[in-house]
């Protein structure tokens, strides 16, 4: 933690419960209903001007909040399983959106990772940024070379402030779980721990070239989505530059219309650059909103933005090809026990039971008219409705079930009479049979057999030191350990203590 400041936090703390209440955000939350007496309290603080539904008034108070609960928010929204289809749609528009800072800041920022004069850099950076968010903003530059590039340059400050923000929440979510039970369905701390997770990687622009590589390089041979070069001699931990890319925004149909490009055939590109990402790779962008794609002159999508990537293991790719197979052939046991083959609910739940309940998902979904299946939606409700069955959270899952939501979106709205996904069935039947027949079973069980026994020398080899150890008198900790679990135990308590007393006074009075 970054230190302890209680009255600080508590002040803190007060805000945050007094801009839920002025925006009426609890409802969004599933929050216990408030005691009389607070209830009456936030009548008073409660803003009229709001818009109707639960989510979109939690993203204002998000938005209100700052930068680091507009980001826990973006990481809400991948949480259907949490906060409810609904708002989770809510949450997916809040933008991370605030005004520049100076340019100057830009060129310090420039001339310290690289140790170099900006000249010496580029020929030429504008002035004025073209985008700018709570973590960097983006200016338009030439390279020495004459390349146009983009540069990316992280805030001043930012990793400071955003430490202070996750580390309140942290603390926050830890007195939530241990004083108000009901919070705990929300898994506040888990949570905090994935947005932690997610600004940390957004903290350090290398990653993020990382990952715009790693995805270049499984595109390198496909005309349909290209993906920008990185300038690696131009990228640091703070600084991340390029290629320029010129395009049209995915979703403004008109203009695409207008240059000669056929939604149909983007919603078709669409669906196969996902459907690669996805199943070919198992590693896909899980940002892809219309703002981070373009179509270029020549037909091609074009992805920006990288902080915040997918990855999919094989087996995992397997069963969820399977699931998606039951519920398409309308298999509902298939499904069922898909999930209690992978371990993602435990054997002790009833198989026929959760095959009933993915039955009442499913149907409703699957006998709309074609061009309105959503197989996104149809995997959030899944999701909300196995918290019954004790299914644990499956994260890489809720970041694809998010950007399914997203493109079925863009798809939409370039052409609202088709499905994305049936001008992607030829490639998921060619994959599955590739995957899923018996020559690929055979195969796949042979490599998990002969990394099985590539394990066991090493396996014999610890066996043998165990027993060497036991032999010859046990295993001895030694005396710094030992003093130190003896330091442990005597640390002081009580400003956590404290808090969680405040805390818990706070939460009886609220919601009882």
């Amino acid at each position: 933690m970054l230190g302890f400041n209680l009255p600080g936090r508590l002040v803190r703390i007060a805000r945050i419960a007094r801009t839920l209440v002025a925006y009426d955000a609890f409802e969004a939350l599933r929050l216990p209903d408030l005691s009389p007496m607070a209830a009456r309290l936030a009548a008073r603080l409660r803003r009229r001007d709001l818009p109707q539904r639960p989510g979109q008034r939690l993203a204002l108070a998000l938005a209100e909040l700052g930068p680091g609960f507009v980001k826990l928010g973006q990481v809400l929204s991948t949480r259907a399983d949490l906060v409810g289809e609904a708002v989770a749609g809510d949450l997916t528009d809040l933008q991370d959106q605030v005004p520049p800072f100076a340019f100057a800041e830009i060129e310090a920022t420039l001339e310290r990772e690289f140790g170099r004069p900006l000249a010496e850099l580029y020929t030429s950076i504008d002035r004025t940024a073209i985008a700018a968010a709570s973590i960097a903003q983006v200016h338009f530059a030439v390279a020495l070379d004459g390349r146009e590039v983009a540069v990316k340059v992280l805030r001043p400050g930012v990793e400071a402030a955003f430490a202070r923000d996750v580390d309140l929440l942290a603390w926050f979510a830890a007195l939530a779980e241990r004083f108000v039970p009901s919070l705990r369905r929300l898994k506040p701390q888990a949570v905090v721990e994935t947005l932690a997770q997610t600004v940390r990687l957004e903290m350090d622009l290398r990653l993020e070239a990382a990952a715009c590589d790693e995805l270049a390089q499984n595109f390198k041979d496909d005309a349909e989505f290209r993906v920008p070069k990185v300038d690696w001699t131009r990228t640091a931990k703070r600084v991340l530059t390029t290629e320029r890319v010129i395009g049209i925004p995915i979703d403004e149909r008109e203009k695409l219309i207008e240059a000669g490009h056929d939604p149909q055939a983007i919603v078709a590109k669409a669906a196969r650059a996902f459907f690669r990402q996805v199943f070919r790779d198992g590693y896909f962008h899980a940002d892809m909103h219309p703002g981070n794609m373009f179509v270029a002159a020549d037909g091609a999508l074009v992805a920006v933005d990288f902080g915040i990537m997918g990855r999919i293991d094989r087996p995992t790719r397997i069963v969820l090809a399977d699931m998606l197979a039951g519920f398409l052939n309308q298999n509902y046991r298939q499904v069922a026990e898909v999930h209690f083959r992978a371990g993602f609910v435990p054997a002790s739940q009833d198989v026929g039971a959760f095959a009933q309940a993915a039955r009442a998902i499913a149907e409703p979904i699957l006998g709309l008219p074609l061009e309105q299946i959503s197989l996104a939606r149809l995997l959030a409700q899944l999701f909300e409705v196995t918290e019954q069955f004790q299914m644990e959270t499956q994260p890489q899952l809720l970041l694809l079930q998010k950007s399914m939501l997203v493109c079925e979106g863009v798809g939409r709205a370039l052409d609202p009479h088709i499905n994305m996904w049936t001008l992607a069935r030829p490639l998921i039947e060619d994959w599955m049979l590739a995957n899923r027949g018996p020559l690929a079973r055979l195969g796949f069980g042979s490599e998990a057999l002969l990394a099985r026994l590539e394990d066991l020398p090493g396996l014999v080899a610890n066996l043998d030191r165990a027993a060497a150890q036991i032999a010859g008198g046990g295993v001895r900790l030694h005396p710094d350990t030992l003093a130190a679990f003896g330091a442990g135990r005597q640390a002081p308590r009580w400003p956590w203590l404290a808090a969680g007393l405040v805390a818990g006074a706070l939460a009886v009075w609220l919601f009882r």
